[in-house]
């Protein structure tokens, strides 16, 4: 593994932990003020939505330097969500509902998450677009 994929992974999870603040701030605001905590499914979704949207937007920039078409690029990380989004809430409701703490289980998804998005990102998204955004801007 060389320098560039190392510092990669320092950026993407030093992001990905900012996104998980604003995904634990959100979740524990709607469940503890908002009182939404007998819908683990709402609650989840509006904080992952929050998170993936400010993830998403520093990583293209800061950690993989994607010039790419933007559109482009969110409707794939779309389709990782649509695939990703029901699944851990079904998981998480399954998990809620058989007792397991809900903070417990948005912490085991949010590790899920980030290591399946970095492989998503790196692999699928970015692929062959890597510091592009850095030789656009000198032309």
């Amino acid at each position: 593994m060389n320098q560039k994929n190392i510092w990669q992974m320092v950026k993407f999870t030093l992001f990905s932990i900012s996104a998980g603040v604003i995904q634990i701030g959100s979740f524990t605001i709607l469940n503890e003020i908002f009182k939404i905590d007998d819908e683990y499914g709402v609650t989840y979704f509006i904080s992952l939505a929050l998170s993936i949207l400010w993830n998403f937007t520093f990583n293209r920039k800061y950690t993989f330097k994607s010039a790419t078409n933007v559109p482009a690029a969110m409707a794939k990380v779309f389709g990782f969500y649509l695939v990703f989004t029901p699944l851990s809430i079904w998981l998480g409701e399954l998990a809620v509902g058989s007792g397991v703490n809900d903070y417990l289980v948005l912490g085991i998804t949010m590790i899920s998450n980030f290591v399946l998005e970095f492989l998503f990102c790196k692999f699928i998204v970015y692929r062959g677009q890597e510091d592009t955004l850095k030789k656009t801007s000198e032309n």
